[in-house]
């Protein structure tokens, strides 16, 4: 006779669904708007660095008053279907953002739709430019 214990059938894939699910959650809380306000913003600052990682590449900018923003753009699609790219800025260059900024006010980040960089456009989200 077997002291094994035996899971029922259905168990196993419920708990890795459960895991799947943890998981993914933060991810799918992240890549939506909920967390932002409908109301857009334009930040002009300073880039101090830029990253192209996944999920989302990042810029930080420093505002004229001090203040450092995290710019979230569009996916790494996107963002290259916009034209910019890893080596279209630089640390030290003067740029626009226009989004939506975190609906939490004390927190200094916000998710480009457009950003502007030496006089050119780069639009993440097309469709979301100038409407609230």
């Amino acid at each position: 006779m077997s002291t094994a214990i035996r899971l029922p059938a259905l168990r196993l894939p419920v708990l890795a669904l459960a895991g799947a699910l943890a998981f993914a959650a933060p991810a799918l809380a992240h890549h939506g708007w909920s967390w932002a306000e409908s109301e857009q913003m334009t930040l002009t600052g300073t880039i101090k660095t830029i990253s192209m990682s996944p999920p989302h590449p990042t810029l930080h900018v420093t505002a004229a008053d001090g203040t450092d923003w995290q710019v979230d753009l569009g996916n790494p699609r996107q963002t290259a279907d916009s034209g910019f790219t890893g080596t279209t800025a630089k640390p030290g260059d003067a740029i626009t953002v226009l989004g939506n900024r975190n609906r939490d006010s004390a927190k200094p980040h916000m998710k480009a739709v457009r950003i502007t960089l030496a006089g050119r456009n780069y639009d993440m989200y097309p469709e979301r430019i100038g409407t609230n």
